[in-house]
């Protein structure tokens, strides 16, 4: 999903999670919100346990850091819950995302990313579309199709589906 051409900079939102800066493109970002009363999905797997009231529509909660195998510390007064609009399985859906703290939205430029090394990273390659390295740090743009296909993308929809009936 990041702007077609190679030369844009990447308008993109930034957030922590677990103490690292991850960032979105920020055309898939609907809405930042504080935190939501949640309803626990019985049996639902952890990376998407709940669901959220976002507007009257019932929208699943996923949680980035169980791809990402991080640990997920309790809620504080800066976490977040990103709200964006991906498709899946070729339908716009919308989707709560949790984040510990979110930062601003901001130009990544080009020159500054770089794929994912596929030895040596903490995480799974597959799941990271680039890194962008600023002011010394790493930025981490998650890439959400291949997250969400091994997370099992009927994981994410069976709660909107739900709701619609």
């Amino acid at each position: 999903m990041i702007a077609d051409n190679a030369n844009d900079p990447i308008e993109a939102l930034t957030f922590d999670l677990h103490g690292e800066t991850f960032a979105l493109e920020a055309g898939l970002v609907r809405e930042v919100l504080d935190l939501l009363p949640e309803t626990a999905v019985p049996g639902a797997p952890p990376f998407v346990g709940a669901v959220i009231n976002f507007r009257g529509r019932v929208i699943p909660l996923v949680d980035l850091r169980v791809a990402f195998e991080l640990d997920a510390p309790p809620p504080t007064i800066d976490s977040r819950i990103v709200v964006i609009e991906h498709p899946l399985d070729g339908e716009p859906t919308l989707i709560g995302l949790r984040a510990d703290k979110v930062h601003e939205v901001t130009a990544i430029d080009r020159a500054v990313t770089e794929d994912a090394p596929r030895v040596g990273l903490k995480w799974r390659a597959d799941f990271i579309r680039f890194l962008a390295r600023r002011n010394g740090d790493v930025i981490v743009i998650p890439d959400l199709e291949q997250i969400f296909a091994a997370r099992g993308q009927t994981a994410v929809v069976t709660p909107i589906h739900a709701s619609q009936s």
